[in-house]
This record gives structure tokens, C-alpha cells and sequence, in this order.
């Protein structure tokens, strides 16, 4: 499972830049490799990572650990492949429960392969992450593989969370926003601390650098929350409306009960539960739902509550670096949430 790596050599009083650290990252996983055989376990995997994605995880660890060297050694590309693996397997097995066809514009493994092999992909995809993790500096290694044990029981919390909340009628805001920080903002946290961790930051950054990753977290989520309903499904690479026909309690819906009246609510629970089978009903029930949305305004919340969140993740890093470095984790913050402008 070696990986060749692009070795990137730079004066230390200079961060690597932005596209010296996305070369690598691509260099990364043009080159991974998992296990050939048997090929119906192992195919899977590299199918999740050859369809892509944004890679924000490997790339602001990579980011967080240049605060403090000046190359890109092996030390820090396994990790920061590690932990990309890992949330790969994550998706494997939340397209499973969502039944969703459709991951970056292409279908999910579930829906290429089978529900039992995207299990057990899954399953072994997690394995491999760990063992990636494990390539962290022998000194290190103990307080790395903590934090990402730890990370990782946190995202499956989140998931169960998210699961029960289906179950539910209404959720309230503190309850959702607990449970998108464990499903998807721990793991964005974890990839900025790793980076600090070995790249031998002193604690009080690598926590700062966690906090900035967590609320970044937090904000990627509501603007995806809000793309599901309002994206370009060609950008977004999955069908518009998800959230809505799988009765998923986003942020826009947990934002419109919370704001709505007795008679609005009991209209987006109607609407929320209507069945929606054929392309019409389907059709039928996410424009309704969104209908409801627009009356309420909570598009536009949502837009402010991801500009908060960013605000709050950089206020984060401010004591840690400034200039080229603030402005290079603003930046990468911009990309991060800046599809929802």
C-alpha cells in the first residue's frame, strides 16, 4: 500500500502555497494503491477514489502541517491519505442506509456493485485507513491514532444520530447542529490537528487549528444541507431534493420549524411525508417543500449562518499566523463554503 510521493522542498519562512499543496494531494491519489485480489473486495476502493471529490480532509492537513515545515514528506502524505480513505468508507456505507443511486454524479457503489460488497468494501476500506494512519512518526503515533480513534467512533455517533432523527418529527437546532459537528465536522477537525500534531505544533495551536476545522465543518455542512435544495445537481453531483425525499431533517428543515407557525407546520409535515414514488410525485413533493422554504426564508439563514461559521473557524487562526498563512486558510475557506454565494 505504498504511495509514490511528490517531495515538495521550500524555505521554511514561506508556507508551501496553495497549489504546491493541491499538486500533491492530486499527485496523492493518482498514485495510491490497495490490494489487487480478490478484485470484487478490492475494486470498490479504487473505484470511490478514482470518481474524486474536493479532498478538503487530506488537503488541509497537508496545509496544517506546512504551518511548521517547509516539505512534504511521507511522514504527513500517508496520514492525510488515511484519513481521505477513511471518509471514503463513510460514504460507502451512508449511500447504503440513504439508498442514495447517485455520488458525484456517478452511481454509488451499492448501486454499481451490490448492498453486501459495499459493506464489506466499506468494511475493509476502514481497515486500510488505519493502517495509513499508522505511518505517523513512531513518536507521534500514539497521540495521532487516539485522535483519530477517537474521530472516528464520533462520525459513527453522528450517523446514528442522524439515523434516530429520521424518526422524528421535529429536531431541535443545539440537537442538529450536535449532530453534524460528529458526522462531518470531527473528521475535518481531526485532518487540521493531525497536520499540526506532525508537523510538531505546540498544543495550544493544534487545538486552534481543530477549532478552525470543526466550525468550518459546521459551515460546509449547511451550505450542502442548503445545495441539496437549491444547488446545480451538475455541480453537486447528486440529484436535488435528496434530503427532502428521504424525509432527512436538514438544516433548512429544522430552521423551517423552528420558524414557522402552528399552521405552516403542520403543512411541512404534510409535505415532508407525502409519498413520492413516480418522477412527477417526486417532483411534486420537493417543490412543495421548498415552496415552504421560500415563505419562510430560511435559504437566506442558511447563507448567513455559513458566513457566521466561516467568520468563527478564521477567528481561530488569527493568533496562530497572519498574513500569507491567514490568508491562505481563508482562502481555502472561501472554496470550501463559497458554492452557496
Amino acid at each position: 500500500m505504498e504511495i509514490s510521493y511528490l517531495y515538495i522542498h521550500k524555505k521554511h519562512e514561506q508556507m508551501l502555497n496553495q497549489e504546491t499543496i493541491d499538486a500533491a494531494v492530486k499527485n496523492l491519489f493518482n498514485e495510491i494503491k490497495f490490494t489487487q485480489e480478490p478484485s470484487g473486495l478490492y475494486d470498490p476502493l479504487r473505484y470511490m477514489i478514482e470518481i474524486g471529490g474536493k479532498r478538503i480532509r487530506p488537503t488541509l492537513c497537508l496545509m496544517a502541517y506546512s504551518l511548521y515545515k517547509d516539505e512534504l514528506t511521507p511522514e504527513i502524505m500517508e496520514p492525510a491519505a488515511g484519513i481521505e480513505v477513511f471518509h471514503s468508507f463513510t460514504l460507502i456505507h451512508d449511500d447504503i442506509m440513504d439508498r442514495s443511486p447517485l455520488r458525484r454524479g456517478v452511481d454509488t457503489v451499492w448501486k454499481k456493485w451490490d448492498s453486501d460488497t459495499a459493506i464489506l468494501s466499506g468494511d475493509v476500506m476502514c481497515i486500510d485507513s488505519y493502517s495509513r494512519i499508522a505511518h505517523a512518526p513512531s513518536a507521534l503515533v500514539g497521540s495521532v491514532m487516539a485522535l483519530f480513534s477517537k474521530t472516528a467512533a464520533e462520525v459513527c455517533e453522528g450517523q446514528q444520530y442522524d439515523m434516530e432523527f429520521e424518526r422524528l418529527k421535529t429536531v431541535p437546532m443545539a440537537d442538529y447542529m450536535n449532530m453534524i459537528g460528529l458526522k462531518t465536522s470531527v473528521l475535518i477537525a481531526c485532518a487540521a490537528k493531525m497536520g499540526a500534531i506532525i508537523g510538531g505544533a505546540p498544543e495550544k495551536d493544534q487545538n486552534r487549528l481543530y477549532d478552525y476545522g470543526y466550525n468550518l465543518g459546521l459551515a460546509f455542512q449547511v451550505a450542502d444541507d442548503y445545495l441539496d435544495a437549491y444547488g446545480d445537481e451538475k455541480i453537486f453531483g447528486k440529484p436535488i431534493g435528496g434530503d427532502i425525499l428521504n424525509e432527512k431533517k436538514s438544516w433548512l428543515t429544522v430552521r423551517a420549524f423552528e420558524k414557522a407557525d402552528d399552521k405552516l407546520k403542520s403543512e411541512l409535515l404534510e409535505a415532508m411525508s407525502a409519498k413520492a414514488e413516480t418522477a412527477e410525485e417526486k417532483s411534486n413533493k420537493i417543490n412543495r417543500v421548498k415552496s415552504i422554504y421560500n415563505d419562510l426564508a430560511v435559504g437566506e439563514d442558511a447563507k448567513k449562518v455559513i458566513v457566521d461559521l466561516t467568520g468563527k473557524a478564521l477567528d481561530c487562526v488569527s493568533g496562530i499566523c497572519d498574513g500569507e498563512r491567514l490568508e491562505t486558510l481563508r482562502h481555502f475557506a472561501d472554496r470550501l463554503v463559497g458554492r452557496t454565494k
